[in-house]
C-alpha cells in the first residue's frame, strides 16, 4: 500500500514524472464555473468542453453520480472529471457532496490510473465547494487508490 502524499502546491501542476492524472469532483447539473474547475478551465480548455457535452448529451451516456471521465491535456497529461456531487448548493438535504458516489468515482480512477501506469494528483477534492469532510474522504482514497499502490499527491494551496 502507497502512502498518500499531502503537499503544498498546485493541483494543476503536478509534481511527479511519468503519466499523471489530475482528479477533481464535478456536480451532476452540468455546472462549471466556481472551485477547482477555474483552475483547470485557465489552463486547458478541454476538459470543461468536455464536461459540459457529456452532460448535455447525458440521456445518451453514463453522466450521473458516480460516473468518471478522462480527458488527455497533454501526452503524459489527464483530467478526470469525477461526479461526486448532487447539485450546487446546500440545503435541506445537507452538503451537495455524495460520498457514495465519490468512492465509485475513485474506483474507476483506479483502473484508469493501473491501465496508464499513472500517478493520481488532486486538491483536497470533495472539500470545497461540494461540503465535504477531508476525514470522510482521505479513507476513500486510501482504499481505492493506495491500497491499489498508486501514487496519490494531494495538494493544499499555500
Amino acid at each position: 500500500m502507497r502512502t498518500l502524499r499531502i503537499i503544498q502546491g498546485d493541483a494543476t501542476s503536478p509534481q511527479a514524472k511519468g503519466p499523471k492524472v489530475i482528479a477533481h469532483v464535478c456536480n451532476d447539473l452540468g455546472g462549471w464555473g466556481k472551485g477547482f474547475v477555474l483552475a483547470i478551465s485557465r489552463r486547458w480548455p478541454e476538459p470543461e468542453r468536455d464536461y459540459r457535452d457529456w452532460h448535455r448529451h447525458r440521456a445518451g451516456n453514463d453522466f450521473g453520480l458516480g460516473a468518471t471521465r478522462l480527458v488527455r491535456v497533454a501526452p503524459d497529461l489527464w483530467v478526470a472529471n469525477m461526479v461526486g456531487q448532487r447539485g450546487m448548493r446546500r440545503g435541506s438535504g445537507g452538503p451537495p457532496i455524495r460520498y457514495d458516489a465519490v468512492e465509485r468515482c475513485l474506483t474507476a480512477l483506479a483502473d484508469h490510473a493501473e491501465e496508464l501506469g499513472a500517478s493520481v494528483h488532486m486538491p483536497r477534492i470533495g472539500c470545497g465547494l461540494a461540503g465535504g469532510s477531508w476525514q470522510r474522504i482521505e479513507p476513500l482514497v486510501l482504499r481505492t487508490l493506495c491500497a491499489r499502490d498508486i501514487s496519490v499527491t494531494v495538494y493544499d494551496r499555500s
